[in-house]
């Protein structure tokens, strides 16, 4: 709990000043569906970075010039960079899409069905390559509502959870 709002203070203030590299993770099984929701929170600016290094030209995410090749890449970018595997088995992620919020925006994915979580691995490399210092904080939560937290970045791309 304590780490939720530390992270989301931080990441009010670093939306003010913004020269440290974040992004926010929220994984969350939902038992309806029986499927993990992950969204996360990316500075779009960030993104247009790591978007246009990928693709070799300028990528403009707010003013896209073709705006289903920017869903093509920013898709083909986060599954290649985001993996979850529940109870040791990797479940594969659909890119379901994405909103704008001021400096950041919200990219939303969506796994197959699988089994109640006891474990949760996840593996995020978002901007790592991009940025030095780049962290991703990931809350994960399970039939709780208080995630259980991860602080990833470079050497530390992976952590797993225990419920």
């Amino acid at each position: 709990m304590q780490l939720t709002v530390i992270s989301w203070a931080l990441w009010a203030y670093l939306s003010l000043v913004h020269p440290f590299f974040i992004s926010l993770s929220e994984l969350r099984y939902n038992a309806g569906s029986k499927k993990m929701e992950l969204a996360q929170k990316i500075f779009w600016d960030d993104l247009e970075v790591a978007l246009s290094k990928e693709a070799g030209v300028t990528v403009d995410f707010l003013k896209p010039k073709d705006k289903a090749k920017l869903e093509s890449q920013v898709k083909a970018y986060l599954l290649k960079r985001t993996q979850v595997w529940v109870n040791g088995k990797l479940v594969p992620l659909t890119y379901v899409g994405y909103e704008v919020e001021e400096d950041a925006a919200w990219f939303y994915l969506e796994s197959t069905a699988t089994t109640v979580p006891k474990t949760v691995e996840v593996q995020n490399t978002l901007l790592l390559r991009d940025f030095d210092g780049q962290q991703n904080i990931v809350h994960i939560y399970v039939n709780s509502k208080s995630p259980k937290s991860l602080l990833l970045g470079e050497g530390k791309e992976k952590g797993r959870i225990e419920f």
